[in-house]
């Protein structure tokens, strides 16, 4: 295994990610990356034949139910708080020219 990263793609990292590390972080996160590059090797000789891939690792089922309106909207009690009002709606100040 044993991924070997360049200096050059750190670089390319660097600038894409727009950040600016010193040489030692340079050098910590070259490290890094080689290690999850080698985990990802060792996770691709896993004999995955016959196992389902799914989207989640945890059952995620919707739960559908009727759309029933109950309480109304109160619109009258929202509306009676109201400094200016024009039939069933607020009136504010004018916000673009």
């Amino acid at each position: 295994m044993a991924n070997k990263i360049s200096d050059e793609t750190m670089e390319y990292v660097g600038i894409l990610a727009k950040l600016e590390l010193s040489r030692e972080e340079k050098e910590a996160a070259k490290a890094d990356m080689e290690k999850m590059l080698d985990y990802i090797d060792t996770l691709n000789e896993l004999d995955t034949a016959g196992v389902e891939p799914m989207c989640h690792v945890f059952p995620v089922h919707n739960v559908f139910r009727e759309d029933v309106v109950t309480g109304g909207d109160n619109r009258e009690q929202t509306l009676a708080n109201a400094p200016l009002r024009k039939e069933d709606s607020f009136v504010v100040p004018k916000t673009i020219g």
